[in-house]
């Protein structure tokens, strides 16, 4: 959907700066307020507060909405990733292959199950993981291959599943910011062997605290992940396996509920948006100065969790906006192979040089689908002031 600016392009300049916050989920609630108030009622009422039938519920209805065939819900994006990796049973001695321009819990997942996580080099243009990096990095401890679809952004999984193929590799699908998103029209999360998504709630689709799920086109690993959520258990009081407690809470499902029926709504109304900080960036003549998000082709669709730039001189411009009362973040200011916590891996500044640099020029501009036209206005004459 084309979206028309010039009109608000000329704007009041002598408008008081109004400060506004980078997700305003406070917007979003009053949208569904009722709606959310409902459904919390509903669980109080019952009184079943972990799994259940509202949680099952939950999981048909986001099945349905992935057109996958099995979903298993747990305590977070983060549990999702690490109860992938358990159910396939890698562990110490096992490499795990991913990328380094990511949030911290796609790499801890790994070293969490005593594997190592092997860090390859991201496109410059997409942030995702450069397939061309991924076959030298495989050797015969390599077990699987985690691409993340960062930002809302499909990665490449056609070439990834060329190479998991060729090497008998496992493909734990990242997309926990990518929950909508579709690769040659299907959902990512549901084209590798495992699909973990988050539902923390700056996520598309957000609950009122932490929650995961996973998806899977095996019955067989589906029954594995609901033994592994609760400590191994099918019955009561009986372990069949080494699990860990990662259930998602009932009340979360019934927020998730309501949420869910919105989600292709909102969808594209951050795609609507995308589009016109694009014709706004380019209305002030600042292509040379900012790089925009990108689509590679028609066949990722991007979901736009975050809108994400590449400029130059990205601590100052971030100061410059932050003083006329305009909301930034930075993902990710250090890359994973350079993060203390992977020391012991031994990486050094300059072997990952895309993720590296990248890590030094991003910025995240906000995209929410109440976001409205005056605030990107001033988002984006903000920028080109500070460029001028």
């Amino acid at each position: 959907m084309q979206t028309q600016v010039d009109a608000s392009l000329v704007a009041d300049e002598k408008a008081a700066p109004e400060r506004f916050d980078y997700l305003d989920l406070k917007a979003q609630y009053a949208t569904i307020r009722e709606e959310v108030a409902a459904a919390i009622s509903r669980v109080m009422e019952n009184q079943h507060f972990i799994l259940g039938k509202e949680v099952e519920e939950f999981e048909n209805e986001v099945a349905a909405h992935l057109e996958a065939s099995w979903t298993v819900s747990c305590a977070s994006g983060s549990d999702a990733l690490l109860l992938a990796l358990m159910a396939s049973g890698i562990g110490p001695g096992d490499e795990v292959i991913t990328s380094p321009f990511t949030f911290f819990a796609t790499g801890g997942a790994i070293a969490r199950t005593g594997a190592t996580p092997v860090f390859v080099d991201i496109e410059p243009d997409t942030f995702n993981i450069a397939p061309a990096q991924i076959e030298a990095a495989i050797t015969p401890n390599t077990r699987a291959v985690v691409p993340v679809h960062l930002f809302g952004l499909p990665a490449d999984l056609d070439s990834i599943k060329t190479l998991a193929e060729r090497y008998s590799l496992l493909i734990v699908e990242d997309a926990a910011q990518a929950i909508g998103a579709t690769y040659r029209g299907k959902n990512v999360g549901t084209i590798g062997d495992y699909g973990c998504f988050s539902f923390f709630p700056s996520k598309n689709l957000g609950g009122a605290g932490d929650g995961g799920l996973l998806t899977t086109e095996s019955r067989e690993l589906a029954e594995k992940l609901r033994m592994l959520r609760v400590h191994g258990s099918k019955k009561k009081y009986h372990h069949e396996i080494l699990g860990i407690n990662s259930r998602l809470d009932a009340l979360q499902a019934a927020i998730l509920r309501v949420k869910l029926q919105y989600l292709n709504r909102w969808k594209e109304q951050r795609r609507d948006r995308a589009e016109r900080y694009r014709q706004l960036f380019e209305h002030h003549h600042l292509l040379a100065s900012v790089r925009l998000p990108c689509e590679p082709g028609r066949e990722f669709h991007h979901v736009y969790n975050q809108f994400t730039v590449r400029c130059a001189q990205r601590d100052s411009l971030r100061d410059h906006l932050r003083t006329l009362g305009i909301p930034t973040e930075v993902y990710y200011p250090v890359p994973l192979h350079l993060q203390p916590a992977f020391s012991y891996l031994g990486y050094v500044a300059g072997q990952l040089p895309a993720a590296e640099a990248a890590s030094r020029e991003v910025l995240s501009l906000p995209v929410y689908p109440e976001l409205r036209e005056a605030q990107q206005d001033r988002v984006v004459r903000a920028i080109a002031d500070f460029y001028r």
